[in-house]
């Protein structure tokens, strides 16, 4: 039996060689994240298996099916994970290097309830984390990384006879058949693939050229440096690149697909980003048509726009505003039987017939190039065009440590209620709404708002605004309201970028 994991080991020590290092922040709303090394060693990975095979037994399971992305240290973390979850007696399944999508298809395709998917996503290197879920096509929120941490920190683990190892082969190849039956693309299509030289690049392209369209390929070549930028769509610096190779390519669209693949960002052919709850809405205008009264899920970071757009109206389309995070968009989608589930980061969720209900960027990215087969006639910045108008910022998150960001946005939260209730504006707008169910997103009485929020898997606040009236008036809501508001604070740092 590991000993109890520690919190407090230093690196090239004699302890850090001898017992589990696990630094209980790690532990996020709906995965697992650390900085390998600092954070967690290889010996608090393996008891993190260990807890993990513990807790699927406890829900009366066994069986779980393993992968991992490609990073210098993916497969020892992978390993260690594996060596844990056999120690709890679980029939392990490894499916090699995958894109997380790839690991939530491999639990259909071998008939595993669980998962458990090595990847930091689009985390800078040196980060390491797990993806886990035991109920298809599930994965862990806070109740069930409650009660994991619970485990491993507490040294409730359970070492149990019969575990078994099972390399199995054929999964992405599978994985990808099973995306592209579902569209063939009939009109001519150039699309850009960046893939910011992350695990999407050993998969996307030739899933895209399967879809009917010819691709031209920008940074598909694995490299675990990410010499260029962090596979990323929703950050600025990879959306630059894709657009550069829009106009030099003279492309249709670019599609770009963060590290492990289960996010896709979008790109039109005038070089303009169009940032995922856009898209959402555009496909669920588009789907909408198909698939009368049908419900979406979208989360608190999302435009407005849903509520009020008269196509989604016409076709008697319902949208239900829900936490952010992609186990609160997924289970919800589940939930409510949604067609689709669309987050602001880039996660989309399909429902039968259009997927399986997770998280996937192929698949996103075949609902997308479907939409524009079935409207030959636009192009994709003519679809956008005939939204209605609303101005979003990017996606901002300053620097907050995880042990204080709580803190901090409870605090914002506080403010902000007060001001309701005393009757106070922002910029000159009275306050209608204050919604409270995933941080704070304040609605003015012109439909424009704002949204604090601690991130789930990383050390920041999340803030996003968005303006009815005009893109000056976004950045304003910005600069002269959020930002001021937030530096008041001294624990809230840099910010990753700004309007």
């Amino acid at each position: 039996m590991l000993p109890v994991p520690r919190a407090d080991l230093v690196p090239n020590t004699l302890d850090y060689e001898i017992y589990p290092l696990v630094k209980a922040t790690g532990f996020r709303e709906y995965d697992a994240r650390w900085l390998l090394g600092p954070d967690i060693n290889l010996l608090g990975i393996e008891a993190l298996g260990l807890g993990l095979g513990t807790y699927i037994q406890e829900l009366g399971q066994t069986k779980i099916v393993i992968g991992h992305d490609f990073r210098s240290y993916s497969i020892s973390v992978k390993q260690a994970l594996t060596v844990g979850l056999l120690a709890a007696g679980c029939e392990v399944v490894d499916i090699g290097l995958a894109l997380s999508p790839i690991a939530y298809f491999a639990q259909f395709d071998q008939d595993a309830p669980c998962v458990a998917m090595v990847t930091a996503s689009h985390n800078e290197n040196g980060w390491t984390g797990v993806k886990m879920g035991a109920q298809r096509p599930l994965t862990f929120g806070p109740v069930e990384m409650g009660r994991l941490k619970e485990i491993v920190l507490g040294g409730l683990s359970k070492m149990k006879p019969g575990g078994s190892l099972t390399h199995v082969t054929g999964v992405p190849e599978r994985y990808v058949a099973d995306i592209v039956r579902r569209v063939a693309v009939k009109r001519p299509l150039k699309v850009v693939c960046a893939c910011g030289n992350g695990t999407a690049g050993a998969f996307a392209p030739e899933a895209l050229r399967r879809m009917g369209v010819e691709v031209i390929e920008m940074d598909c070549e694995l490299d675990w440096t990410f010499p260029r930028y962090n596979p990323n769509p929703e950050d600025h610096e990879m959306l630059q690149e894709m657009a550069k190779a829009v106009r030099e390519h003279g492309a249709d669209l670019a599609l770009g697909f963060d590290g492990d693949g289960d996010r896709c960002g979008v790109v039109d052919d005038t070089g303009e980003e169009i940032f995922a709850d856009k898209i959402g809405l555009m496909l669920a205008r588009d789907l909408s048509v198909l698939h009368k009264n049908a419900t979406f899920v979208v989360d608190v970071k999302s435009t407005g726009l849903y509520a009020t757009d008269p196509v989604l109206a016409a076709n008697g389309a319902k949208t239900v505003y829900w936490k952010t995070g992609h186990s609160y968009i997924k289970r919800k989608t589940a939930e409510l039987g949604a067609l689709a589930g669309f987050e602001k980061s880039g996660h989309f969720f399909f429902n039968d017939p259009l997927g399986r209900g997770y998280d996937c960027g192929l698949t996103a990215a075949a609902a997308i190039l479907a939409m524009m087969d079935r409207n030959p006639d636009k192009k994709l910045s003519d679809l956008k065009d005939a939204l209605p108008v609303a101005y979003t910022s990017l996606t901002m998150s300053p620097h907050c440590g995880d042990e204080v960001k709580y803190g901090v946005v409870d605090d914002v939260v506080a403010e902000y209620e007060a001001l309701a209730k005393a009757g106070g504006t922002i910029l000159g707008r009275r306050i209608v709404e204050v919604i409270t169910v995933n941080g704070v997103r304040v609605a003015l009485e012109d439909g424009s708002w704002v949204l604090v929020r601690a991130s789930s898997n990383k050390p920041e606040i999340v803030v996003v605004v968005e303006s009815t009236q005009s893109d000056a008036d976004m950045r304003a809501l910005f600069r002269e309201e959020v930002k001021p508001r937030l530096a008041k604070r001294p624990e809230v740092g840099a910010y990753n970028q700004e309007v």
